[in-house]
């Protein structure tokens, strides 16, 4: 069995649009600013974009806030450059569209539930999985309430994370909304291809991003801090 190539399943399904001359609605589920900074400058090209700050997994409110309010700092400074008419980096400067950006509900209660008796799983695991699910899901209903066609995730850009379980994720969560009454379609992506990882660090310098080193829960934190002691 061949593995899927979301990369590729992605520029053709832009190359469609094109071909149609049009520019579908797309809510980007996104985690974080750094992650966000590739992802937006590129899909800002071909869709109208909504970023969906969704992350009841970070656990610690300030962490939250932080994180929440570089991201919509990072969307300001994109909306300036529209308003300006100076794109750097840029593949096609005429074409980029202002974002929005829309706050989902904070309650880590929701996440800590999610994740209930999986509390000891390593990263990367069952535990991880089960908050793809809360986020994308919700993600998947807010786009299908909203009259969104198409929605997606920053986590791919993440070499920690992996493309095929956040798709497997993502595309679940559309045939579940889909099944009650929704219409919306998950858009296949990893973000971190086509060197959009190395774009995402030469933005975060650029626009001086806050980057955490732990993906947003207190697990997480837990275990990184346990990594950084043992290197110590």
């Amino acid at each position: 069995m061949n593995k899927r190539n979301y990369s590729k399943e992605l520029e053709n399904k832009i190359a469609e649009f094109e071909k149609e001359g049009r520019t579908p609605q797309l809510l980007l589920h996104a985690c974080c600013a750094p992650c966000s900074s590739y992802c937006l400058e590129f899909l800002r090209e071909y869709f109208d974009v909504t970023v969906f700050f969704y992350n009841p997994n970070i656990t610690q409110e300030q962490e939250y806030r932080k994180r929440v309010e570089e991201e919509k700092r990072l969307i300001a400074e994109y909306n300036r450059q529209v308003d300006e008419g100076r794109f750097e980096g840029m593949n096609s400067d005429s074409k980029a569209r202002r974002i929005e950006i829309m706050e989902g509900d904070y309650i880590p209660g929701d996440y800590l539930e999610a994740v209930k008796g999986l509390e000891d799983c390593p990263e990367g695991g069952d535990r991880c999985r089960k908050c793809f699910e809360l986020r994308l899901e919700e993600t998947a209903k807010i786009a299908s309430d909203n009259g969104f066609e198409f929605f997606t995730t920053t986590l791919t850009i993440s070499p920690l994370k992996n493309a095929d379980v956040l798709n497997e994720v993502g595309e679940e969560a559309a045939r579940k909304i889909n099944a009650s009454g929704g219409r919306v379609t998950f858009l296949p992506s990893d973000f971190k291809k086509k060197n959009g990882y190395k774009r995402s660090i030469e933005l975060s310098h650029k626009f001086g991003l806050y980057r955490q080193d732990f993906c947003g829960c207190s697990f997480s934190k837990a275990q990184r801090e346990k990594e950084k002691e043992e290197k110590r």
